[in-house]
This record gives C-alpha cells, sequence and structure tokens, in this order.
C-alpha cells in the first residue's frame, strides 16, 4: 500500500520542479532575448508484477500472455528551451539590434593572438576559443572603438583588408578603424547597422566609413548550448558545428538594427500551465491523504 505514498511524492517533486520552471518563465516575460522552457515528465521505473509469455501451440498449451506492470511515479525527463524568435522591441538605438533568425551573436574577452586587427579567429573554430553566444544586441563603442555590450564584450565580426574587402574566413572585435592619413582613429559621430550586419559610421567631419560586419554565429543543435547568467550561453558538447558566417543570403537571419529581441514566453500559456501544474500537485497531495487513511483504518482493525 505504501507504494502508492511514494509515487505521490515523486509527483509532488516532479510537479515542484516543472513549478520552479513556469516560475522562471514568468519571472523573464520581460527579460531582452529570454528563451521560454519546458518541463518534461517521463515515467519512473516499473515492476514486473508477471511476465509477459509467448502462446504454446503444441497439443495442450496455452496462449500467450501479457506483462502485468506496476509503476513508481514519475521523474523530470528533461527541460527543453523553444528557441523561436521573440517579438520585436522598439528602442531607437542604432546600436541596438537583434536577429530575426535563429543565428546569435558571437562575444567574448579578448583572445591573445589578436594584435591590432590580426590575426583573429577561424571562423570555425569558434567553440576552441571560448566563445559565448548571445542573442542580445545591446552595443556601444568603448574608448577603445571596440564594439561592446553591457557587459563589456567584445563584439566578434568581419573586419576589411587594406584593399576595402571584409575577410570572412578570420573572426575579430570589431573596432573603429584607423584614419591612414592622420594615424589616429577616426572620430565617429553616429552608427548605424544594416541588415547584413555590416557596421557603418559617419565621423565629425561628414565622412562615411565602414567599421566592419557582425558575424552571426549557426548552430547545428541550438538546444545543445548552456544557458549562463546575463543571457549568454556556452557551446555545449552536444551543440554541434557552430560557425561564424555573414548574414547575406543565409538562414539564420537578417539583423535588425534599432530593435532588441524580446521575450518569447508566453503569458496565457504559462498561466494555464501553472493552473494544470498546481492541480497535479493537489491530486498527488490528495493520494497522500487517502493512503493515509488506508493505512489508518488497516491499523484499527485490531481494536
Amino acid at each position: 500500500m505504501v507504494k502508492s505514498m511514494y509515487a505521490a511524492i515523486s509527483g509532488l517533486r516532479s510537479h515542484q520542479s516543472k513549478m520552479d520552471v513556469i516560475s522562471n518563465n514568468i519571472a523573464n516575460v520581460n527579460t531582452w532575448g529570454y528563451k521560454g522552457r519546458s518541463a518534461n515528465f517521463q515515467d519512473a521505473m516499473y515492476q514486473n508484477l508477471t511476465n509477459s509469455t509467448g502462446g504454446n501451440t503444441n497439443a495442450g498449451g496455452t496462449g500467450g500472455t501479457n506483462s502485468s506492470q506496476l509503476g513508481y511515479g514519475v521523474n523530470m525527463g528533461s527541460i527543453s528551451t523553444n528557441f523561436t524568435s521573440g517579438s520585436w522591441g522598439f528602442t531607437g538605438d542604432p546600436l541596438n539590434c537583434m536577429i530575426d533568425g535563429t543565428g546569435f551573436f558571437i562575444v567574448g574577452g579578448m583572445t591573445g593572438n589578436i594584435i591590432n586587427g590580426g590575426p583573429g579567429i577561424p571562423a570555425d573554430e569558434i567553440a576552441e576559443n571560448n566563445m559565448s553566444l548571445s542573442r542580445v544586441g545591446i552595443f556601444k563603442v568603448d574608448n577603445n572603438g571596440y564594439l561592446v555590450d553591457n557587459s563589456g564584450n567584445y563584439i566578434y565580426g568581419f573586419t576589411q583588408d587594406t584593399t576595402g574587402v571584409i575577410d570572412t574566413t578570420t573572426l575579430r572585435p570589431i573596432q573603429v578603424p584607423v584614419d591612414q592619413d592622420t594615424g589616429e582613429r577616426y572620430n565617429v559621430a553616429t552608427y548605424k547597422i544594416g541588415m547584413d550586419g555590416v557596421v557603418k559610421g559617419v565621423t565629425t567631419d561628414n565622412e562615411e566609413i565602414t567599421i566592419g560586419q557582425i558575424a552571426v554565429a549557426s548552430v547545428e543543435n541550438p538546444n545543445g548550448l548552456e544557458q549562463t547568467a546575463g543571457y549568454l550561453y556556452n557551446i555545449g558538447d552536444n551543440a554541434g558545428r557552430v560557425v561564424g558566417i555573414q548574414t547575406v543570403g543565409t538562414t539564420t537571419g537578417a539583423i535588425l538594427s534599432n530593435y532588441l529581441e524580446m521575450s518569447n514566453v508566453d503569458m496565457a500559456t504559462e498561466m494555464a500551465n501553472m493552473i494544470t501544474t498546481q492541480r497535479g500537485y493537489q491530486a498527488n497531495t490528495k493520494i497522500i491523504t487517502v493512503t493515509d487513511e488506508m493505512l489508518e483504518q488497516l491499523i484499527a482493525m485490531k481494536r
């Protein structure tokens, strides 16, 4: 009889974990770039009360029988992430941008092999260089002319060579270039980011310059990414191939300037999930109460 008690306890534990997932979704309903998560249950272990047997067609034989199994409750099977794009949130800041697609921004610290703009990171070796990925494009330019996010991570992309051609094979932090005539970095007054990720600026002398092109990471298995605090993703072992590519003509999506990606959490769905989870939790408490009453009646037989 106490098997029902333990099955109910597993139900309480699993429904509590699901409520934790729901509460995190609701808490982040207004977090830029947040991706909603769902808790997935699976059956716990089973005990075979009788095993299945095959039929015997010989004289006097009997037909086959099915097994009888007794379950021991439920476990949390997995927590999956919904990577569909969120709605557009207008900010009016030209250095704010979002990816209208499945790609990710490539961010990270300054690597040791980048000195004065070269040589950089091969576009297909992002994971090997401990880069992080992000869906939130809150960018600004720091005191050294580098494009960084609001946590100070450098934004990686493609830069121009001396002939003005953008090198798409090597990733480097995007930085305002140096004026070859003066030997000093251009003094940029305004910035704009195109749908292809090309960052341009207009100098105080009213000259338009190309600063670089923001790279977008193509991830083979987004659910293989591991999220850390501050909306960054680490590249997990199961993420598959991760490559930095241009946004032009790809399926990773265009870059939209003046916008940030809103959370893709659906409040109506989360509230409905909260109700069903609460009722599931409540039903499991009832099983414990009823089992306790049955045990009490069993003990009372002695009186």
